[in-house]
């Protein structure tokens, strides 16, 4: 669909190897403590102009251009709501390269973004923060906004708890409602089975549920950021942690099942991503994570190897 200059962005999905709730904040959000990783599962983006010949390349038609989201999938909501088209908007507001009120008209130029998913849709491993991530990065090289990454993490922040780790990528520890971030070390990379349920799970209800049967606990992150530290995947394995579980569980009793198959099957630790439903297996290396996710496959919509950590978005010029 698009016919004038245009960036490929690829961005990897989020795991989190730590996450404490702590309380339930007067704004709405909970106060977390996460250990967060950037995972080898990827969405893929291409950001581009669209219109009639050569009016999309015009300054005064640049400033009047629409955003469009364009993609194959059918469950993520309306273009007006939906986190990629907010990102736009927001990132149009901050640098005043176009006018973010524009609409498409007939066949009037238009900024398109084409999304195609790789990471699970809710299943908790921030696909939206991703993809929402992706379009800063990507449309900040098309519109040439010269922002640079710590100036789109603090914009990524009005979108979404998950979007500022999103832009940068790595590993970090984050706090509050999960935009306080600061990088950590981690030595070496690990191997994972990422397990995809059959249907997806609202972190809303999950939130709920955790605020109906759960308490906050004192267990700080020390343990998963020394194995990091120390590149021992058995400490990490026995070290994963997340209060979210317990509750996702609950609303899902089968992931109960389906985490202990894993562990059966050879998984170092296994733990759920997020508010769920994706659980992580985390492996001795990628020839057992090969075999784990080939024993326990038939359980979920869908598995896959990975490697964590990898970085953060990545430009494609195209």
């Amino acid at each position: 669909m698009v016919d004038g200059p245009s960036v490929g962005v690829v961005v990897p999905a989020k795991a989190n190897l730590f996450l404490a709730v702590r309380k339930r904040r007067p704004d709405g959000y909970h106060e977390l403590v996460t250990v967060l990783q950037t995972v080898s599962l990827y969405d893929h983006l291409r950001v581009g102009v669209y219109g009639p010949p050569g009016k999309g390349h015009h300054p005064a038609a640049r400033r009047r251009m629409a955003i469009e989201l364009v993609t194959d999938r059918t469950d993520l909501g309306p273009d007006e709501g939906n986190l990629v088209v907010l990102a736009a908007r927001a990132l149009a507001n901050r640098t005043g390269v176009l006018d973010p009120t524009a609409t498409p008209e007939g066949r009037g130029p238009r900024t398109v973004i084409e999304l195609t998913k790789g990471i699970p849709v809710a299943g908790g491993m921030a696909g939206g923060s991703a993809d929402a991530a992706g379009a800063l990065v990507g449309l900040n090289e098309l519109w040439g906004c010269q922002l640079d990454r710590d100036a789109l993490r603090d914009l990524g922040e009005e979108l979404g708890s998950d979007v500022p780790f999103c832009v940068v990528g790595g590993t970090a520890i984050a706090t509050g409602r999960g935009t306080a971030m600061a990088q950590v070390l981690c030595r070496g990379s690990f191997s994972w089975v990422v397990c995809t349920a059959h249907e997806p799970l609202s972190t809303a209800a999950v939130y709920r549920a955790w605020d109906r049967h759960c308490r906050p606990t004192e267990i700080e992150p020390d343990a998963v950021l020394a194995a990091l530290r120390g590149e021992d995947p058995l400490a990490l394995g026995a070290a994963l942690h997340n209060e979210l579980q317990p509750a996702a569980f609950a609303l899902r009793p089968e992931l109960v099942e389906h985490r202990e198959a894993l562990l059966d099957a050879g998984a170092l630790g296994a733990v759920l991503s997020g508010s769920g439903p994706t659980l992580l297996a985390l492996a001795e290396s990628a020839d057992s994570a090969a075999r784990i996710a080939a024993e326990v496959g038939h359980r979920f919509a869908g598995t896959a190897v990975a490697r964590s950590p990898v970085g953060g978005p990545e430009l494609r010029r195209t």
